[in-house]
């Protein structure tokens, strides 16, 4: 059985010393050696920016997309190949501004695959400019006077949009986070994970004390049912998003493939790849 260090390599992160994607490396490791996978059984599909990166530090299948476009590639693989556990990663740039038509949809569709936003509140790969998720006044290089545009709330995005599982985590909680990432790689479906990953460069506001005074624990709030939509979404308003935690779960509604007419005994998992040397020679003389 793989452990930890089994989805460790030699390639050494470049982030910033402090940066909050380290932890969110060391608990998607932790969280996929807990469950059971191998190396093997895993394929992390990212973006571009900063979060983009992690798909190079994991020992397991990668893939470094292009802008935005995470996404439909991790559910294209998923849908290839359904024996893997399929996990993809951008940062919230990715994800809720080129990506955003993307992540809707996924939203939505409910594949059976993991999403991790990586959200810091800035631009940091370009050296810190305002992002879809930066606060209503918030002082960038490209917002220099202060932001007039209202925020992405990427929680609440995601529980209008019908995802089946909604969650939210911060980078200084490792052992929650690993927990979270533990359940999404479960759940049968659609799971997302918003984690704020303070940007020690270039955000000077959204810092880690900053998180720690103003994220409230669901676990926390007596009575609270991540079970029931409606008390999700005004739990979440209620406290401007700022929650950790697993904010809602329906197990009742099935994943995307499950509904397609034959895909359980048919698709390119099973399917038989090999080509003759006629058949090849035909196909590549098309291209010459």
């Amino acid at each position: 059985m793989a452990t930890f260090k089994d989805f460790r390599n030699d390639v050494k992160p470049n982030w910033c010393p402090g940066c909050g994607d380290f932890s969110i490396q060391a608990a998607v490791q932790r969280a996929v050696a807990n469950v059971g996978l191998e190396p093997e059984e895993l394929a992390l599909i990212s973006g571009i920016g900063c979060s983009g990166r992690i798909s190079g530090y994991i020992n397991t299948y990668g893939f470094h997309g292009v802008h935005g476009r995470s996404l439909p590639i991790a559910q294209g693989v998923k849908m290839a190949n359904r024996e893997l556990t399929v996990i993809a990663s951008g940062g919230d740039g990715d994800g809720f501004a080129i990506g955003m038509g993307h992540t809707i949809h996924a939203f939505k569709r409910n594949v059976d695959m993991t999403y991790i936003v990586m959200d810091n509140q800035i631009y940091g790969l370009t050296k810190g400019q305002t992002s879809p998720t930066s606060a209503l006044g918030f002082k960038t290089k490209s917002t220099p006077k202060g932001s007039i545009e209202k925020s992405v709330s990427p929680v609440e995005l995601a529980l209008t949009a019908g995802a089946t599982f909604v969650a939210q985590s911060f980078s200084n909680d490792l052992k929650g986070l690993t927990s979270l990432i533990e359940q999404a790689t479960q759940h049968k479906g659609f799971a997302f994970i918003n984690v704020f990953s303070p940007c020690v460069t270039f955000n000077k506001v959204n810092t880690y004390d900053w998180f720690k005074q103003n994220l409230t624990k669901l676990d926390d709030l007596e009575g609270y049912d991540a079970t029931d939509l409606d008390v999700a979404k005004r739990v979440v308003h209620e406290h401007n998003g700022l929650v950790m935690g697993l904010i809602y779960q329906d197990d009742s509604r099935p994943d995307y493939q499950s509904q397609i007419d034959g895909y359980a005994e048919n698709g390119l998992t099973f399917a038989d790849l090999e080509m003759n040397e006629e058949t090849f020679g035909k196909l590549a003389a098309e291209f010459m």
